[in-house]
């Protein structure tokens, strides 16, 4: 595996970083995750925005340019012969003092890592998943904003813990208002009546790329899309729910804290959406 680091192509032993570098010490620095298919970074302009975006929001200043850093990713997909498989894109604040003074730190670190990655098993995407909610909540948006996808992730994780811990995939976390927000990595969409609903950005959530993309292929099918609040009543009497991600891309849920969603199965909806998705992931559709 050969890993970028700062303009280089290094084997994933040489590839490090500094242990004075803030994103290790204080999780200082952004990130974003990409899919490649059929040798194709998937959607790469809309994760290159919204990792600059993220950075503008934690004042880091990029070292390279929007194009350089697509160039990175492309640099770094293509030499590792990656078809079908992952990118994780990193920016950290850069080596500092062992303080929280960023005027301190210098040479923010870029990271391209290409691989591959299956989040869940295979059954899950045709039976549908039981997931829990999590007593951990969503960061509170005005203390540190889950619209910045930072390498600060320990929110999510405790949460994900929580999962684990009730042996459920998945945990849906709800925002300070005690209202649904995401899950520890994927959003949440759910149907009710033929309308697809789904929390919108306010209420907590990360405004995902999977998330947009399904939005806009649900209306292009001629469903209603709706960003509105949602509780967890919502989430128990819906008919279908499937929850998106890159990694994840559309699964669907059947179960959530113990309640069967709709009959049980993968509904219609989600698994039209599902194969509007892999074709749009196989160039077959366009946006």
């Amino acid at each position: 595996m050969q890993v970028y680091v700062n303009g280089a192509l290094l084997p994933k032993e040489q590839a490090v970083v500094s242990v004075f570098d803030h994103g290790l010490l204080y999780g200082d620095g952004v990130f974003e995750g990409i899919r490649v298919y059929g040798g194709k970074v998937f959607l790469l302009g809309e994760h290159i925005e919204r990792l600059y975006e993220s950075a503008r929001a934690i004042r880091l200043v990029m070292p390279i340019s929007p194009a350089e850093m697509t160039a990175a990713v492309e640099k770094t997909v293509a030499a590792n012969g990656i078809r079908d498989g992952y990118v994780r894109l990193v920016v950290t604040r850069g080596s500092g003092s062992l303080g929280l003074d960023i005027r301190k730190t210098s040479d923010p670190q870029v990271i391209v890592i290409a691989d591959t990655i299956s989040l869940y098993p295979a059954e899950l995407y045709e039976k549908g998943m039981q997931i829990i909610t999590a007593s951990t909540i969503r960061n509170h948006p005005a203390a540190l904003s889950p619209r910045i996808k930072s390498l600060n992730y320990l929110n999510n994780i405790l949460a994900k813990i929580e999962a684990t811990d009730a042996g459920a995939p998945e945990a849906i976390m709800l925002n300070h208002k005690g209202d649904v927000a995401e899950c520890t990595g994927d959003n949440l969409f759910l149907v009710k009546k033929g309308e697809l609903l789904t929390p919108p950005v306010d209420s907590g959530v990360l405004d995902g790329v999977t998330r947009r993309a399904v939005m806009r292929l649900a209306e292009g099918a001629g469903v209603t899309v709706r960003e509105v609040t949602l509780q967890r009543h919502d989430v128990y009497v819906a008919d279908e729910c499937f929850l998106t991600g890159t990694a994840a891309e559309v699964i669907p849920v059947v179960g959530v804290d113990g309640r069967m969603i709709g009959d049980g199965k993968p509904g219609p909806v989600t698994q039209d959406l599902r194969q509007r998705f892999q074709r749009l992931t196989r160039g077959e559709l366009t946006l």
